[in-house]
């Protein structure tokens, strides 16, 4: 079981004009605590930033699957709904869950979903798939991640 948090990282970020603007950028990381988000968000955003930055926020991050796509280059947020059937009433019951799908475009992260879900007895749909600001994914170890190839 992953426990996803959000980390907003706070940091002057050099543009393509040469002017230095102060940004804040979200990353998703894999962690017990709120503790360990912070410093496996600082260990892993090292490398990457120059001078001084800041964990501005720390949230958790409701996610039930993950489906990495080496081509993509943006995450898409899904909302599906599992439709399980009441016996008692007759009536179909929705079960939400959160999904996260990395691609290219929209389209593409709709396609992965689908194929991430390929082979799940239980019937769903999806109820909504649209791009969030999340700039990279941190998980606890690569073993743990599904790779969609599409």
């Amino acid at each position: 079981m992953h426990n996803w948090f959000l980390s907003k990282v706070q940091y002057e970020k050099t543009l393509e004009s040469g002017m230095q603007k102060k940004v804040t950028e979200p990353y998703l990381v894999d962690a017990l605590s709120f503790t360990e988000a912070e410093a496996r968000t600082i260990e892993e955003i090292k490398p990457y930033v120059s001078g001084e930055f800041t964990i501005a926020d720390i949230s958790r991050y409701p996610l039930n699957e993950l489906f990495f796509n080496e081509n993509g280059d943006r995450f898409y947020k899904a909302v599906i709904a599992f439709i399980t059937l009441d016996e008692r009433s007759g009536s179909e019951k929705k079960t939400k869950v959160n999904m996260l799908a990395q691609a290219s475009d929209l389209q593409n992260a709709k396609d992965i979903i689908v194929k991430g879900m390929e082979g799940t007895l239980a019937d769903y749909e999806i109820i909504e798939v649209k791009e969030t600001p999340i700039m990279d994914v941190f998980p606890y170890s690569e073993d743990s991640i599904k790779k969609i190839i599409i």
